[in-house]
């Protein structure tokens, strides 16, 4: 049981990799389930609306003719590179479609929780400069989150979503696709120097927090972490993928350059738990087991 049977659920990002996982969920837990998207998708799972979330008029209207009871916003640029063609797409898409989804939301004043899709790329303290456009973007909209739940009574959660992975990441130029599909083609990864920590956490564990913030009663924190509570560096990752695909292969690391002022941070999962009463249960091995089955079947099929 989830405290979400015969809700209405709103979605955006629906079909983007979190999304994905997250619809699955939401059909097991007997939810009503809505998504947005500029273009109406062919999913059975969800009854879909069309509405670009840059367009406050569109927003207005879908979420007025819904009037869900959780609001579950996931879409957004997701691009994390230092270039200056990314700060536009970033703006409206992730600061944006925010606020314009937070308006329209209190506007209607049915929801009992919206839940933001954060990011551990967000600075910590208000001194810090973003390291990207995406991170200064994230950053706005968790504050505009924060505006919204403190301030105008908006029952706002935002999950600081720490690096996620798992099967069906479409973007393949993420670093555990990316490295799976390398290995499983025999060929050698192209990589940074690999040392920097990340806290990694795997995709079910992340829908199961997004499922736990919106039950929740009273979440007593504007923002919340969503990561396993272990920093992993990105070498050990590589090289336990290495020894459960092919440990013949030698990746090629400092192949590619480190990025400037990449974020080390680990989840205070302790917090969490006692916020939305979560915490991860899928192991790094048994995730990155479950993530290079997935690859290989969609190998095998041609899919990627």
């Amino acid at each position: 049981m989830t405290g979400l049977e015969g809700r209405s659920a709103l979605v955006t990002g629906a079909t983007g990799f979190i999304g994905g996982h997250l619809l699955d969920r939401l059909q097991q837990s007997g939810s009503v389930i809505h998504a947005l998207s500029r273009r109406p998708g062919e999913d059975s799972r969800a009854h879909w609306h069309e509405a670009d979330l840059t367009d406050f008029d569109a927003v207005r209207r879908v979420v007025a003719s819904i009037s869900p009871d959780v609001i579950f916003h996931l879409a957004g640029e997701t691009r994390a590179a230092r270039d200056l063609d990314l700060v536009l797409p970033t703006f409206h898409s992730n600061l944006v479609s925010t606020v314009n989804l937070l308006t329209a939301a209190a506007e209607a004043s049915s929801a009992a929780r919206i839940v933001l899709a954060g990011s551990l790329e967000e600075p910590e303290r208000g001194d810090l400069a973003a390291s990207s456009p995406y991170a200064a973007s994230k950053l706005g909209a968790s504050t505009y989150g924060r505006l919204f739940g403190e301030t105008l009574n908006l029952p706002v959660t935002v999950l600081r979503v720490f690096m996620v992975y798992g099967p069906a990441q479409h973007d393949l130029r993420k670093l555990v696709p990316y490295v799976i599909l390398s290995l499983l083609r025999g060929e050698r990864p192209r990589l940074t120097s690999g040392r920097r920590e990340i806290d990694w956490v795997y995709v079910e564990d992340v829908v199961e927090a997004f499922i736990a913030a919106a039950a929740a009663d009273s979440v007593g924190r504007a923002s919340v972490d969503v990561g396993s509570g272990e920093a992993v560096p990105i070498r050990s990752l590589v090289d336990r993928l290495v020894e459960m695909i092919d440990p013949s292969l030698e990746p090629e690391f400092g192949a590619v350059p480190d990025r400037a002022q990449e974020q080390i941070r680990v989840a205070d999962v302790e917090a969490t738990e006692l916020a939305i009463g979560w915490r991860p249960k899928v192991t790094l091995e048994e995730g990155l087991l479950r993530t290079i089955r997935w690859y290989n079947d969609q190998l095998k099929l041609g899919k990627v």
